[in-house]
């Protein structure tokens, strides 16, 4: 571990530090190194190419948001689906921010869609902040375009919570599936069927989107609560 952080101090920059700190309240400053994403990806692949990983994957709770990063690289490049998903099972309740949770997307889930989905669901009624976000940000990811189905937009439209970031990436979500599946996921709108504040997020982000036609923002936006 301290030959790992003597690397990541390495490649420290102060200024992305501040920078990135102010994105991430929940997150305290002095736990954060200050690495470029694409430089600790580098690093992760390097790392994950020696083998030597595993002893680095056991340490958990980790120190620095920067290894917690680099465990999610880590997973990322799991190419064996049941040792990719007991490692995330491991590691979602250490999530503690945003970006390292909307990071990791590990490819070798995107092979086995029916069984992922069954995680998803489990994940989505988690207790944990980021296991939930993370849930919702696979369904968002794999199934709104050629696995779509529209229970999935009512998984999602059930979840109800006070946190922040959940309820943002429920905003997404649904912002998203405008974009892809509109017809499907208007009615979700239209019956109000989201909380209001999700419900005003989701039209603010569709409306932001360069994937929704003019025509369609005009109309989301007369649908404001």
């Amino acid at each position: 571990m301290k030959e790992i952080q003597t690397d990541l101090f390495a490649m420290q920059d102060m200024a992305y530090r501040d920078f990135h700190a102010r994105l991430m309240p929940t997150v305290s400053k002095e736990t954060i190194i200050g690495v470029r994403v694409p430089a600790l990806r580098r690093y992760a692949r390097d790392f994950f190419k020696k083998g030597d990983y595993q002893p680095f994957l056991e340490e958990l709770p980790h120190q620095y948001y920067e290894e917690n990063n680099l465990h999610a690289f880590l997973i990322e490049q799991i190419k064996d689906y049941h040792k990719c998903m007991a490692e995330l099972e491991k590691f979602l309740p250490y999530i503690d921010n945003w970006a390292t949770c909307d990071m990791l997307k590990p490819k070798v889930l995107s092979k086995h869609l029916p069984e992922l989905l069954e995680k998803i669901g489990v994940w989505i009624k988690s207790d944990e902040t980021y296991t939930v976000r993370f849930g919702i940000g696979m369904l968002m990811t794999y199934y709104l375009d050629e696995a779509f189905h529209s229970s999935y937009l009512d998984m999602v439209a059930c979840i109800r919570s006070e946190e922040y970031y959940i309820n943002m990436m429920i905003a997404w979500f649904f912002a998203t599936a405008l974009a892809k599946q509109y017809e499907s996921t208007l009615p979700y709108l239209l019956d109000q069927k989201l909380p209001v504040w999700v419900h005003n997020k989701t039209i603010q982000k569709a409306v932001e989107s360069h994937r929704i036609t003019e025509e369609q923002k005009v109309y989301l936006k007369t649908l404001k609560r």
